[in-house]
């Protein structure tokens, strides 16, 4: 596609065509030569936003934009309204390719029931592959919110699913060929079928009806960044027994063909929550059907302590992800 907005045509017949998915809240939402949506809220709720870029990876580009951003809403304790996406293209980029984006986005805004608000495309010499940022919009019950920087000393610090899942997806995905040199095939796919574990809205759910104190999607930077970040946000130290952090197998031996280390991986579909009660909330979520560990617990201090079989040694702040050592 030639350079600059995307024409009329494109607009209408590979984006908003590819839009069906409503919200209640939205009054003014996509339209052409609409720069703006506007959405009415309770009396009692409160806007939560975030923003995101998606750069690591093309594949499956469009759901892993809205996915990453509905963690984000979730982390908060926010239900999710609506998001603005801003596509940039390389002027390689087919009519096709923009529309399987906007088909995948829109199939993953009707499975988390939000909407596309709008937003902006354009093909430009400045980006090499497709990028996607998303704004997210969501609504919280005012005094309901979950922030990062709830943890308190003596609290218990969990983990739900495994750590480390999305990572293993998008290299399983991008890196087939070479994976099944050594691996059997049955490994490769499982790990490519991860991405079926990146919602963490239903843990989300239950952890804010069962006491959590902070929550934070595991990101980029692996769950070693997601500890240093709660840790930091929330002003306390940190024991944690690496042996408890939940991994795969699959993420094991994709992690060790390529050499990188699976704690510093990007994890979204795992949530690092903090809580007075972990057990409880542990039983919660397992009720719930999600697999949920405690790691350790928040401590006075700032020493941020890991443990491996009587070994101990400090958290460092994050690094850059593993993932893009793999991809590069």
């Amino acid at each position: 596609m030639k350079a600059g907005k995307v024409p009329e045509s494109v607009l209408k017949r590979s984006i908003m065509k590819q839009l069906h998915h409503r919200r209640p809240e939205v009054l003014l939402g996509a339209g052409v030569g609409e720069d703006c949506c506007a959405l009415e809220l309770g009396e009692d709720e409160v806007f939560v936003m975030s923003t995101d870029p998606i750069t690591g990876t093309t594949e499956d580009i469009g759901q892993l934009a809205i996915q990453i951003t509905v963690n984000d809403l979730a982390s908060a304790g926010a239900e999710p309204v609506g998001v603005l996406l801003t596509v940039l293209l390389p002027e390689d980029a087919t009519e096709q390719d923009l529309r399987e984006m906007m088909q995948q986005a829109e199939a993953a805004c009707e499975t988390s029931d939000l909407q596309i608000l709008g937003g902006h495309t354009e093909v430009t010499r400045v980006v090499n592959q497709p990028l996607i940022s998303v704004t997210g919009v969501g609504k919280a019950k005012k005094g309901r919110i979950i922030t990062t920087a709830g943890a308190r000393p003596g609290m218990d610090i969990l983990v739900t699913k495994w750590i480390g899942i999305e990572g293993t997806s998008i290299i399983a995905k991008e890196k087939e060929q070479e994976l099944l040199t050594r691996y059997p095939r049955h490994l490769v796919e499982a790990a490519k079928k991860f991405d079926a574990y990146l919602s963490v809205l239903p843990e989300a759910a239950v952890a804010v009806e069962s006491g959590v104190a902070a929550m934070h999607d595991v990101t980029e930077g692996g769950i070693f960044g997601a500890l240093w970040e709660m840790a930091e946000a929330s002003g306390v130290g940190l024991e944690i027994d690496l042996k408890k952090i939940p991994i795969r197998q699959e993420t094991v031996e994709v992690c060790e063909f390529f050499g990188v280390n699976p704690y510093e991986l990007i994890s979204s579909g795992s949530m690092l929550m903090a809580a007075e009660d972990g057990n409880g909330l542990a039983v919660a979520l397992q009720r719930a059907g999600i697999e949920a560990s405690i790691i350790g617990k928040a401590t006075a201090g700032n020493d941020r302590v890991l443990f491996n079989d009587g070994e101990k040694r400090f958290l460092e702040p994050p690094k850059t992800d593993q993932l893009y050592e793999v991809l590069s």
